[in-house]
């Protein structure tokens, strides 16, 4: 989906998972738009070279020389940059604005 992803300007994602908690849960669907400018703070929608296809939801925590830091909300649950370290930027393909359905 990454790529698809990319060629538009607005996408919905729904939440898989409990890494975000508290501030998405599962089954929380959420508004994505392509990403201009990365900055710590942003909750952003990640697709990893070594996984294509799999979206990730994640915050952006700090830039790590070229690439950027990313964690889940929920430390003890989430598969992050804590696991498989920083991402390139080319690897963040969306920015969550809002969530617009509540699990």
């Amino acid at each position: 989906m990454g790529k698809r992803f990319l060629s538009r300007p607005v996408a919905t994602v729904v939440v898989a998972g409990d890494s975000m908690l508290p501030t998405y849960r599962a089954g929380d669907w959420l508004v994505a738009t392509r990403v201009r400018k990365i900055a710590p703070g942003q909750v952003v929608v990640i697709e990893r070279e070594s996984r294509p296809g799999m979206l990730l939801i994640k915050r952006v925590v700090r830039a790590d020389g070229r690439k950027w830091w990313v964690e889940g909300d929920n430390a003890a649950l989430s598969d992050d940059s804590r696991s498989f370290g920083a991402v390139a930027a080319e690897e963040i393909v969306g920015r969550i604005r809002f969530r617009y359905r509540r699990a």
